[in-house]
């Protein structure tokens, strides 16, 4: 509803007779990669520090998040970065092609860089085939192909492996092809075009072969996957002097190492822009909202890092608290924090609330809360607009079974009533929480909100707990896009609504003319899409259905390229069959599947 926002959790089982469905990969990161990192630039601080270009040109430009930008169309063109020691590794980056120039034309993600004209690399065509390849003094060889899509404008995430004299490269997790060469042993990694305008983004390289992304995770598992802590330095990695150690045992007045541990509150006060909070595994009960105060910040070249301790799963349990407002249980009140890997549950509110900007929260379970399970929103009444959450962004979160005992306010994720520009949700998971999977509600007293970005996201099952549990008056849509007639112009795209209790999309009595891009929406109770005023734009949307039911409503631009139901589904519906599950690639992606089939809406 719309006094509260309520995070929503993990995937739960997928109930009803339902077959069609909806899957598609997201770039999301593993639960449980083991491999260590060894570099990572999602390109956030506005810079290109360490890559070194060659041809083209290059700069770090916003689309939706910082990425980084090669604009020449006129010839061919490098960056590369790194270590010339490295040997196997695997490196990851999204990549979208924005122009070409001529026909065959691609871009690329390279390995074991010995210079700007030798390496391997894995090249996406124009002409819509994948290419695994080496270039030796500027001469080229083809060691595998396979077919793949190519559009301008459009995401994909590359990778490729080098191990030993074993190459393999993949396109969203699919498409792989293998090799056997013995040319380079060590380099960097790079990005390169070829007659070819593209951006790239969230460029990750971690030591050795990766987890194969083909296993997915049942949806009807209950238990909530531990979080990933490959993006943490390595258990083995010697900590820098700006880290402290906090463990379920520890004092407040312990020195915070590893052999003395202090308590999270403790450490959240002593440590310094660049340093790193680093959470033991286990339970930590608490009785009171953990908060990182306003001011406390980090900086947008030294941000503070509250993060699992690699490979282990801190839970931070409020169970103590009783349901109340004023009962959160992790407050990111600050600015430039990176909290990674946490799980939060049973506050007597939201689960993780963040009132501060600029800070990423990658990783985390929020459920079992008594309002939404991550919320963005000003930190007080007295707020001013100027200082609501800005440029926050959620990354591979998931959120559910948030309940409250009305049954009527806890969503998996919110931002709502008062937040401000720039807040994006990316590969975020949620469902079965008493209310929405997302809203976005505003009201007359506080005005509108700055439009927020929705994208590579998943909600299923919203209304209805793990436990088959149904209580109040919830709306249960998937993606609640706003309130009280206000109009705000939200993007969405590439997106996922399955199985809710109410709407699969709604514009919620939002008139504005919001981007409605590349979504799938399967078997919601009521309408896969309900947009009932408003100036709107739909571009490549699906909508299917296993039987019968409701038929869209749209109003706003809708052109040929979108699918709607009104009766029948079309060809599209065919891909989205089966059972539906998802897990997550070691690449950072969230792999979605109907019937063990991966998909893309």
């Amino acid at each position: 509803m719309h006094q509260k926002t309520r995070h929503k959790g993990l995937l739960a089982a997928a109930t009803g007779a339902l077959t069609a469905a909806a899957a598609v990969v997201l770039a999301l990161s593993s639960p449980a990669a083991a491999a260590a990192p060894l570099f990572g630039d999602d390109f956030n601080d506005g810079n290109a520090t360490g890559w070194t270009t060659s041809g083209g040109t290059w700069s770090v430009a916003t689309d939706g998040t910082p990425a980084y930008q090669q604009a020449g169309t006129s010839s061919d063109a490098r960056a590369r970065a790194g270590s010339t020691g490295w040997t196997d590794y695997t490196v990851t980056a999204r990549v979208k092609p924005t122009a070409v120039n001529g026909s065959n034309r691609f871009v690329a993600l390279l390995a074991r860089v010995q210079s700007a004209t030798s390496y391997y690399y894995v090249a996406l065509r124009s002409n819509n085939t994948v290419e695994l390849k080496k270039l030796v003094g500027g001469s080229s060889t083809t060691l595998a192909t396979g077919s793949a899509t190519f559009t301008t404008g459009t995401w994909y995430t590359l990778s490729l492996e080098v191990s030993g004299s074993t190459l393999r490269a993949s396109v969203n997790g699919a498409t792989p092809l293998t090799a056997t060469d013995t040319q380079f042993a060590s380099g960097q990694v790079g990005v390169a075009t070829y007659y070819a305008g593209a951006r790239f983004d969230d460029v990750a390289v971690t030591d050795g072969a990766a987890p194969s992304p083909s296993a997915s995770a049942s949806p009807s598992r209950s238990a909530s996957p531990s979080p990933s802590a490959s993006a943490s330095p390595s258990p083995s990695t010697s900590p820098s002097s700006g880290t402290v150690y906090v463990s379920p045992t520890g004092r407040d007045s312990a020195a915070g190492t590893q052999a003395d541990p202090t308590t999270l509150p403790s450490a959240i006060t002593r440590v310094a822009a660049g340093g790193t909070i680093y959470l033991r595994g286990g339970t930590y009960n608490l009785s009171q909202t953990v908060t990182i105060a306003p001011g406390n910040n980090g900086t947008s070249g030294a941000r503070k890092k509250l993060s699992a301790y690699p490979g282990e799963t801190p839970v931070l349990n409020f169970s103590a608290m009783p349901e109340d407002p004023a009962n959160r249980g992790l407050a990111v009140n600050g600015s430039y924090w990176h909290v990674f890997g946490v799980v939060v549950e049973r506050a007597g509110d939201n689960g993780i609330f963040v009132g501060g900007s600029h800070n990423i929260i990658e990783r985390t379970v929020t459920r079992y809360n008594h309002d939404t399970g991550l919320q963005l929103s000003r930190i007080a009444s007295d707020t001013p607009r100027a200082q609501w959450p800005a440029d926050n962004l959620i990354l591979s979160a998931e959120s559910h079974d948030n309940a409250d005992s009305d049954g009527e306010d806890a969503d998996g994720f919110a931002a709502k009533l008062t937040v401000g520009a720039g807040n994006i949700f990316r590969y975020a998971v949620s469902h079965n929480n008493i209310d929405d999977g997302w809203d976005l509600y505003t009201k007359p007293d506080t005005g509108a909100i700055d439009p927020v970005t929705i994208e590579d996201s998943l909600s299923y099952d919203n209304g209805t707990l793990s436990n088959g549990g149904q209580a109040g008056a919830g709306d249960r849509n998937g993606y609640k896009l706003g309130g009280e007639d206000i109009g705000v112009n939200h993007i969405v795209r590439r997106s996922i609504a399955y199985h809710n209790g109410k709407h699969g999309f709604t514009y919620n009595s939002n008139p504005g003319s919001m981007t409605i891009t590349s979504n799938v929406s399967i078997d919601n109770a009521e309408r896969n899409f309900n947009f009932d005023a408003g100036t709107s734009v739909f571009r490549s949307d699906t909508s299917c259905r296993s039987g019968s039911g409701t038929n869209d409503r749209i109003i706003g631009d809708a052109d040929s390229s979108n699918q709607f139901w009104s009766g029948a589904n079309g060809s599209r519906c065919s891909s989205y069959t089966g059972a539906l599950g998802w897990s997550f690639a070691a690449d950072g992606h969230l792999v979605v599947t109907f019937g063990g089939r991966v998909v893309t809406p």
